[in-house]
């Protein structure tokens, strides 16, 4: 008896994925960048700082107010 598998059949396409991120994984991709933004802004880097700044206004940059 062949035991069933969750696996999909040889040669069978895998899932395709979505374009956009799930609507929470796109705030916790937000989050990221903003850390990542407090941290190249703190270390001077210009460059890197603009190149997130980009980066968060792509994904629509933070709606909340800072602390909330």
């Amino acid at each position: 008896m062949a035991f069933p598998s969750s696996h999909p059949a040889h040669g069978a396409e895998p899932p395709a994925h979505p374009a956009q991120p799930p609507a929470n994984g796109g705030e916790h991709t937000l989050e990221k960048l903003e850390f990542a933004l407090a941290v190249a802004l703190t270390r001077g880097d210009g460059p890197r700082s603009q190149s997130l700044r980009e980066q968060i206004a792509a994904l629509g940059g933070n709606q909340e107010e800072p602390g909330t």
